[in-house]
């Protein structure tokens, strides 16, 4: 379900990356660029940055979306970026797979996305309630330098320890 991306991958992911910055221009009114694709430089840091990891999310021996983190090297790590394709939705592929993304690295995890994005909001309650039950919080944090967008919302939590069947194995330097 979950695989470390790779150079190889590099292609796709772009496709993938400007469906993601699409659905997000609806609530952050970000725009394409003059040659009509949205900026990639966040996409390109997961790619190669050794503080980020970009995971490829799969279905049926397809790549349907992709899960960026950041902070593998701190003490919390971030989901940067989340995204699978529409096709692949409400068959519970995208909860499965962020449940699985947790799991993979235990401890403290933060998870920031719009309030106005009504079906984020659901989805990341329910993976932060699966996650940690009871024990997950709320906070709203303005969004770095845009002072004319609404606060996002972040959700704190602890992944306890445990085995995971999805685990993602570590990357390899060759597979950049």
């Amino acid at each position: 379900m979950l695989r470390p991306a790779g150079t190889d991958d590099r292609p796709g992911l772009a496709a993938l990356w400007q469906m993601f910055r699409h659905e997000l221009s609806d609530f952050d009114h970000s725009r394409p660029a003059a040659d009509g694709a949205f900026g990639r430089e966040r996409l390109d840091a997961a790619l190669t940055e050794p503080d980020r990891e970009l995971v490829l999310i799969e279905q049926d021996g397809r790549v349907v979306g992709f899960a960026a983190v950041r902070g593998l090297l701190g003490p919390c790590r971030v989901v940067s970026a989340f995204f699978v394709v529409r096709t692949a939705r409400r068959a519970g592929i995208g909860g499965r797979a962020a449940d699985a993304l947790l799991r993979a690295r235990p401890g403290p995890w933060e998870i920031p996305f719009q309030q106005v994005n009504a079906a984020a909001v659901v989805f990341w309650r329910g993976v932060a309630e699966r996650a940690a039950p009871g024990a997950w919080h709320e906070e709203r944090r303005p969004v770095p330098g845009r002072p004319d967008l609404p606060p996002d919302v972040w959700i704190s939590l602890s992944q306890p320890p445990g085995t995971d069947a999805h685990h993602v194995p570590p990357r390899s330097p060759s597979r950049r």
